[in-house]
């Protein structure tokens, strides 16, 4: 089983097609990805690691970079 990053950079690379995306790169900020892949990206959190991601969850700092999902989903773990 892989790591939590393996999982979400391997979700990312579904829609980017720079696989070498620093761990702290603004993915949003920098317009790699946008709302649509959000929404995705909830969902694939929410299934992959059996958490519910609350209203107040849905903060762009816990979403904007691939360290940013790992700690959120571990801070939920």
């Amino acid at each position: 089983m892989g790591t939590i990053e393996e999982a979400v950079r391997g979700f990312l690379w579904q829609f980017i097609s720079d696989q070498e995306v620093e761990g702290d790169h603004d993915l949003f900020g920098s317009g790699m990805v946008n709302s649509l892949f959000a929404m995705q990206l909830v969902l694939f959190v929410e299934k992959q690691y059996g958490i519910t991601v609350a209203n107040e969850d849905l903060d762009y700092e816990n979403f904007k970079s691939v360290n940013a999902i790992v700690a959120f989903i571990q801070s939920k773990q």
